[in-house]
């Protein structure tokens, strides 16, 4: 087999394989997205699918049956005599008709339903989304017909408390390791080398064996349970890999320029805020994505220094769990909420995103 001929065979069965991963993490991902839109009664009658164009029965009727009907002998309908049993699951009466009995016998309720072709989206609705982030009594129909009356979680109060915690939390930290960074890259003084081989060794400690002592001094300065706490935790967590990630782009920083400011008389300070920040964007970018996505899906931290006083979305989303676990159109629009403001920091800062991680890895 010639070399051409097995590159394209390997380029194929490498296409394959890539679409076969992508498939199975996009297509339950999917399904998950759809049913958070979905009423309650309709994810345990069908699947996520049939929001699709399909042909299905859509109910454009009904009628009461005489008084004297006798649900417990056969009964006859537009011609077909059938059980009650038959009638309660639904009669076929043509191609494009059915009839079905609803609810007990004493109803003597007919359903009429006809066969047409149903478009995109059928039976979606927002009220999920609605129900989730209010703090109200909701009400909505399970599978059984059942009508389910549940108090909301009030979601959007945790997306509020969330965003306070993660902007300052993002923030700070990058403020201060911007100042450290460029210190350890372009500053003489004493101890230099010995104080970034700290930082770096703090990168490999892990945050479990710091959260006792660090309750307890928060405890002991009443600051547990509030915001600052977070503020502080996140930034003292966050510090070493800031610093190190952005030690590695200001360091790759051609020297001339920091040789021509100085010709021009600038300070150390004019010099970091005129020209090294506004070059460090990428690696600027690069960490306050990792930081946000952290501090946002940080459930541990959140848990030990906040707790339920002012809940953040993990904190929202485990309770609904726990509170909601069989109200699947409830949890998966939870999920979804809290999928959204991360999914949009990433995209509007993953130009920046490559560049940053590639900070420093090529020289010369």
């Amino acid at each position: 087999m010639k070399k051409g001929k097995r590159i394209k065979i390997s380029s194929a069965v490498l296409f394959i394989v890539l679409l076969c991963i992508a498939a199975a993490w996009t297509i339950p991902t999917l399904g998950v997205f759809v049913t958070s839109f979905r009423e309650s009664k309709d994810i345990y009658s069908s699947g996520w699918w049939s929001v699709l164009p399909h042909m299905d029965w859509i109910k454009t009727e009904e009628f009461q049956l005489p008084d004297e009907t006798d649900p417990n002998g056969p009964i006859t309908i537009e011609g077909h005599t059938a059980r009650f049993e038959e009638w309660r699951q639904g009669v076929t009466i043509s191609k494009t008709r059915l009839l079905r009995w609803y609810g007990n016998k004493r109803s003597r309720k007919i359903e009429v339903y006809e066969e047409k072709l149903v478009g995109f989206g059928a039976h979606l609705t927002l009220k999920n989304y609605t129900d989730v982030l209010q703090g109200g009594t909701i009400t909505f129909d399970d599978g059984s017909g059942n009508i389910i009356t549940r108090e909301g979680n009030n979601f959007g109060d945790a997306v509020l408390n969330s965003l306070a915690v993660c902007i300052p939390s993002t923030v700070i930290p990058i403020l201060i390791a911007a100042f450290a960074a460029y210190a350890f890259a372009w500053m003489d003084f004493p101890g230099r080398k010995p104080l970034f081989v700290i930082v770096v060794a703090l990168l490999v400690v892990p945050l479990q064996i710091a959260l006792i002592p660090i309750l307890r001094d928060f405890t002991a300065w009443n600051l547990n349970g509030t915001f600052v706490s977070m503020w502080l935790a996140h930034t003292s967590f966050g510090l070493p890999l800031a610093i190190y990630l952005l030690y590695n782009y200001i360091s790759t920083l051609p020297r001339d320029i920091f040789e021509s400011a100085y010709l021009d008389g600038a300070t150390p300070f004019v010099t970091f805020v005129k020209l090294v920040l506004p070059i460090s964007v990428p690696a600027l970018a690069s960490f306050a994505i990792f930081q946000f996505l952290w501090v946002w899906n940080d459930y541990l931290v959140a848990l030990i220094f906040l707790g339920d006083k002012n809940r953040v979305v993990t904190s929202a989303l485990a309770a609904m769990i726990g509170e909601k676990g069989q109200d699947w159109h409830l949890l998966t629009s939870g999920a979804f909420i809290s999928m959204i403001l991360p999914l949009t920091v990433f995209f509007a800062l993953q130009r920046f995103f490559v560049r940053g991680l590639l900070a420093g890895s090529i020289k010369g």
